[in-house]
């Protein structure tokens, strides 16, 4: 048995060189830490104070909802979820045998008034030709009058040749009376205006426009670019009007609403800088955007069922208001994001001195199709029926609108 007091039962002595190496990497090793840490409190110390962020930040977008503007059956769909659409891209097409019988008896109605306002034309020129016969005829009737009223001294005539001779002058003038009145309810109707200004003519020209337009509305279009999604219409179906078809998503225009909690809102202002990375894409990819608004009041304000603090015991929770985030267009094209991502926010809080309710009003006006009182065929086309009806060439047909 070996004696462990002997020289060979120790383990060699380490030589004075490693046991050296040992001490230093120990020694630079703690001193990596120290720095670390310090420069770590540093960080946090000078540029942690000037920032919030958030994990509970989500994309949010405008969803456009397409609706149909007439009931009618659908007999086509040219567009379905995940797609992309352009602006005016048709999108469903409903039956439009309804809307072209009552387009074609919008045209008949239209030169029918037409030629009804041309018939009181013709009508006031009879009538003015039966007053000059009135006219004549009163007049030959009161000379008559006159001549007999010298020979009745004489009683070269009776008496009662005179009370003929006043009756046929008397009804020569009632007869003048009525035809002078009736031209006058003629040109009353006709008015001082063209065809094309005749309120008659303008009701069924509005008529016709209600068809072209109900015909047009057979034809349901996207306003905007974007996503196809929440499709729910089928082919066959009868729809009614306003009914949610399809919404569209237009997704070069999203934000950020990011939920701050309240204790992080004291210096957050409208225009601070913010850095956004997403789950999507990870943190290789950063956005840039800024802040647009703070929300009025905290998401559980908002809630379908408000928590009741004044019931039972009470726990305080932090609240958490939304902060809306606008991204950089060129950051959106570049990385696309969809509408319910999660995100995290790093806003800039350093520069305090913005507002913290927004002055300018987000607007983003869709382009929507024009009324039918600003088609152009369908202008041409009343110009057309006025012309061919009413025998004129040149209507006035922008008073219609």
């Amino acid at each position: 048995m070996t004696d462990p007091t002997s020289p060979r039962a120790q383990p060699p002595a380490l030589p004075q060189d490693l046991k050296m190496r040992r001490r230093q990497a120990f020694l630079l090793l703690a001193t990596i830490v120290a720095v670390g840490a310090a420069c770590w409190a540093a960080y946090t110390f000078v540029f942690s104070g000037n920032s919030e962020s958030t994990d509970d930040a989500y994309v949010s977008g405008d969803v456009v909802q397409i609706t149909s503007e007439a009931p009618g059956n659908v007999i086509a769909l040219h567009a379905d979820d995940t797609q992309l659409v352009r602006a005016g891209e048709k999108l469903i097409d409903l039956d439009p045998a309804d809307a072209q019988i009552a387009m074609s008896s919008a045209e008949a109605g239209l030169a029918r008034s037409v030629r009804d306002v041309k018939a009181l034309e013709a009508q006031a020129d009879q009538l003015r030709d039966l007053i000059e016969a009135r006219e004549a005829d009163v007049k030959r009737a009161q000379e008559d009058t006159r001549r007999r009223a010298a020979l009745i001294a004489t009683g070269a005539i009776s008496r009662e040749d005179f009370a003929h001779a006043q009756d046929s002058s008397a009804a020569q003038l009632a007869g003048l009376a009525a035809a002078r009145a009736e031209l006058e309810q003629t040109l009353a109707k006709l008015g001082n205006t063209p065809i094309s200004a005749n309120p008659d003519v303008l009701s069924a020209a509005a008529r016709l426009r209600n068809a072209a337009l109900a015909l047009r509305r057979a034809s349901i279009s996207t306003p905007v670019d974007g996503i196809v999604a929440k499709r729910s219409v089928q082919v066959g179906q009868h729809v009614e009007s306003g009914s949610p078809l399809m919404a569209v998503v237009p997704l070069d225009s999203v934000w950020i609403d990011a939920n701050f909690k309240e204790v992080q809102l004291q210096r957050m202002r409208v225009g601070q800088k913010a850095t956004i990375t997403s789950d999507i894409y990870g943190g290789k990819v950063v956005y840039h955007g800024s802040v647009a608004g703070v929300a009025a009041g905290s998401g559980n304000a908002f809630a379908l069922l408000p928590s009741q603090n004044a019931t039972g015991n009470w726990i305080k929770i932090v609240q958490r208001v939304p902060v809306r985030i606008l991204l950089d267009a060129a950051d959106l094209k570049a990385h696309p994001l969809r509408i319910g991502l999660s995100t995290v926010v790093n806003v800039d809080v350093s520069d305090a001195s913005g507002l913290l309710v927004t002055a300018n009003v987000r607007s983003q006006p869709f382009p929507s199709k024009a009324s039918a009182g600003d088609d152009p065929a369908v202008s041409a086309l009343i110009s057309r029926i006025i012309a061919d009806n009413g025998g004129q060439t040149q209507m006035a047909v922008a008073g219609m609108h």
